[in-house]
């Protein structure tokens, strides 16, 4: 299976990637924009998936997906998000989309809903779709900022705790209230998030 995924944050298409090719998935390449992405079908052929970051450079939003479905030769194309309300997924499976995935899928449940898109079908997650998006980017405290920024920048809970002058087992409850109010289910995702929503 060759998945391409397109994403202007290197975070996110490194651990979606990681994750994919840890899961056997024969060939993962990566892009920056929707034009590198365009360009990347063109010179190597179309992909089983392909999935577009919403928010990307030359995405206008869903005109991006648009215009990637017909340089993937209307193979699946997917629209990944962290960020994007129900609205807009269901803008996006009208407007074609194979599926919608939020980037807060845990790893297996994006292997298993590309896996799914690759057959033919089209994915949405039922929580997602039936579920108001929690707004959690106005809910951190400046001191979670803080620890997210440390997380963003690959720092360990010690090395946080040094920067910011506390006792590490307070940057841990930082980090465990954090991603729950970022529904994230890992260190790693909680930087995605808040990478995709601009948090740090």
């Amino acid at each position: 299976m060759r998945v391409l995924i397109a994403d202007d944050h290197d975070l996110v298409r490194e651990t979606v990637a990681a994750f994919l090719m840890a899961e056997g998935v024969v060939e993962v390449k990566t892009a920056a924009s929707l034009d590198e992405a365009v360009k990347i079908t063109e010179e190597t052929g179309s992909f089983d998936v392909v999935l577009l970051d919403y928010n990307m450079p030359g995405m206008n939003g869903l005109e991006g997906l648009t215009k990637m479905r017909a340089s993937n030769d209307g193979r699946p194309v997917a629209i990944l998000s962290g960020t994007a309300t129900r609205d807009v997924a269901d803008a996006a499976l009208k407007a074609g989309a194979a599926g919608f995935v939020p980037k807060t899928l845990a790893s297996k449940s994006m292997v298993t809903a590309i896996r799914f898109m690759a057959a033919g079908e089209t994915y949405a997650p039922f929580g997602f779709m039936q579920e108001a998006p929690a707004a959690g980017d106005g809910l951190l405290t400046k001191r979670e900022t803080d620890v997210l920024r440390g997380i963003c920048e690959g720092k360990s809970n010690k090395e946080i705790a040094r920067d910011l002058d506390l006792q590490e087992v307070t940057v841990k409850l930082h980090v465990k209230t954090l991603s729950r109010k970022l529904d994230a289910r890992n260190r790693t995702q909680a930087a995605m998030i808040a990478r995709d929503r601009n948090l740090v």
